[in-house]
């Protein structure tokens, strides 16, 4: 009798323990989404998931990070509805979601700076961007030549669509793989501007001290006419946040869930107040400043 007893509880215990957890159920604050990142804002959305899971622990995020021409064909083919982008879909990019009946909502949360840097010991501080442009388009004067992290991302088609250049010049414009690899190349060469992320140079400040300390970035003053043109800009915080320093990109995410769920709710958050906060202590700009509220009390 007491074998059978023993028996039924380990039967009881085991059917308890097989029992099914209740599905989270899908809400802006709770359920599961999958996104998609270009791999040059990974940091800063590191970031902002661990704060909102911090605040609503029942929601999940699946992340694959990559190149911007990587991860665009598989958000168009539908395998995956939320992505981070350094800029807006195209007309035709939009037509594919809306022939599905969706209708992608894109969100500016951030701004980004594309700094230049060179070696710390290179005489030169300052650039143009018209002489940037000469470079993208192989017409160096100085024999200065460029250093992108790889040849499919958003950095580089950022200056080629500056340049108005569809292919790269044969020489003095070249790629590697990733932004480190930008960084410790201008360290050790010289005669090469490094074209890289500010969010990535803060973001890996501590695992590539060693290789920072070498290196400088340049002062650039835009084109005659425009925000900027007045003086030689560095890629600082605020002037990101004023609009003077060139080499500006936006950072939105783009969601065509089609339905009011978890990525639609994380998109409305780091347009928050607390989600704003996040982008500006990662030392990006901010989409908006939250506006700040004193309270006097009458001493009277």
């Amino acid at each position: 009798m007491k074998n059978f007893s023993f028996i039924l509880l380990l039967a009881v215990f085991a059917a308890c323990k097989q029992k099914p957890k209740p599905a989270v159920e899908e809400t802006r604050t709770s359920g599961s989404v999958k996104m998609l990142v270009d791999e040059s804002f990974s940091e800063v959305l590191a970031s902002q998931i661990e704060v909102f899971k911090t605040d609503y622990p029942d929601s999940k995020f699946t992340v694959t990070e990559g190149n911007e021409q990587q991860i665009i064909p598989t958000f168009l083919n539908d395998s995956v509805r939320v992505i981070i982008l350094s800029r807006m879909l195209t007309a035709d990019e939009d037509k594919i979601y809306r022939s599905r009946s969706i209708v992608p909502k894109t969100s500016r949360f951030g701004i980004d700076g594309i700094a230049l840097i060179t070696g710390k010991n290179e005489p030169d501080t300052n650039i143009t961007v018209n002489e940037v442009i000469e470079m993208m388009k192989g017409n160096a004067a100085d024999g200065k030549q460029l250093v992108f992290d790889n040849a499919y991302s958003s950095t580089l088609r950022y200056f080629k669509d500056l340049a108005g250049i569809k292919t790269l010049p044969a020489r003095g414009v070249y790629t590697l793989k990733t932004n480190n690899d930008v960084i410790k190349y201008v360290a050790d060469h010289k005669g090469f501007i490094g074209v890289v992320g500010v969010n990535w140079l803060i973001a890996n400040k501590d695992s590539m001290s060693v290789y920072l300390t070498k290196v400088k970035p340049m002062g650039v003053k835009n084109l005659k006419g425009k925000k900027g043109d007045n003086a030689y800009y560095k890629p600082t915080q605020a002037n990101l946040i004023d609009g003077i320093y060139p080499f500006l990109r936006n950072i939105y995410i783009i969601d065509a869930e089609g339905r009011n769920g978890l990525g639609t709710g994380f998109a409305t958050w780091l347009v928050s107040p607390r989600g704003q906060l996040i982008v500006l202590k990662s030392g990006l700009g901010p989409h908006k400043m939250a506006s700040r509220d004193f309270n006097f009390k009458n001493t009277n």
